[in-house]
């Protein structure tokens, strides 16, 4: 009974929160004044929180051929993520996949309003699960690929992309406070968690130089980062009329302005922070 009544108030705030969403991305995309070769000007957030909805859905646009279909993963309750837009005013389907299973269950129920064919998956992703993922995913060429698990993100990217995962268009989680020159990631443990493996939350994921080696490594094309500096944008170029792409100005780095409100300080002396801890090359 109390389950019920708790899952009843968390889908009473998800209804909320699905409606603001929507007027908000309503309200801003057409105020935008998209420049094609600024990606900047591209941005608006509905269910993102960084402007993440409008930098996919200018790069879906541009597609040369579309499956309409996404793959995210760490999805959280499936309301503040970078595929709740595509799944209830895109009406796109695809495959949400979260560690933490309450929230999983309330992705599971606002989904499902929306798209029958979109699965939300209750898993802690490791390196080991990437052949299942792959085994769910029904595309292995999504249009939109997104990967925010605060811990393991390189590592994972690295296992799918060799199992032969070849997503259109990518969004990643970088860590401004590894700076702009240093090309690493967190040392890979299966039980990685953000929160206890360092008291200032600092040492995650991967820095942007890190991103930047591993996919154009693997062909891909660098976009931009948003303006709060937090996701890094790239593409697979055979999807896209390459006079676009060589049109486009994109910024290389912006400091997390979240870490940066917290600490006061820019990323050169938050990496002091965590420096003795370990890092692997990329």
């Amino acid at each position: 009974m109390l389950k019920r009544i708790l899952n009843y108030l968390a889908d009473n705030r998800d209804r909320q929160r699905i409606a603001i969403a929507l007027a908000k991305g309503g309200a801003m995309m057409p105020m935008r004044q998209v420049d094609l070769t600024r990606p900047e000007t591209w941005e608006f957030s509905g269910f993102s929180q960084n402007g993440e909805d409008g930098i996919i859905e200018v790069l879906r646009r541009q597609l040369n051929s579309s499956n309409r279909y996404f793959v995210e993963i760490g999805s959280a309750h499936g309301v503040e993520n970078n595929s709740a837009w595509l799944v209830v005013a895109e009406r796109y389907e695809g495959l949400m996949i979260e560690g933490n299973a309450r929230l999983a269950d309330r992705a599971r129920r606002n989904v499902a309003t929306y798209s029958i064919g979109t699965q939300c998956q209750t898993m802690f992703v490791t390196v080991e699960s990437a052949a299942t993922i792959l085994n769910l995913a029904r595309y292995h060429d999504p249009d939109v690929f997104s990967l925010d698990i605060d811990g393991n993100d390189y590592h994972i990217a690295r296992a799918l992309i060799s199992g032969g995962f070849r997503p259109r268009i990518v969004v990643v989680e970088y860590n401004s406070a590894y700076g702009t020159e240093r090309s690493l990631s967190v040392a890979y443990r299966s039980d990685f968690a953000m929160k206890s493996a360092h008291p200032t939350e600092l040492y995650y994921g991967v820095s942007i130089s890190g991103w930047r080696r591993f996919f154009e490594d693997q062909g891909y094309r660098f976009i931009t980062v948003d303006r709060n500096g937090v996701n890094a944008f790239f593409v697979d170029p055979k999807f896209f009329d390459a006079s676009f792409l060589d049109g486009i100005c994109g910024s290389n780095f912006a400091e997390n302005r979240y870490q940066l409100s917290k600490f006061g300080v820019c990323s050169d002396e938050q990496f002091q922070l965590i420096a003795d801890q370990n890092f692997v090359p990329i």
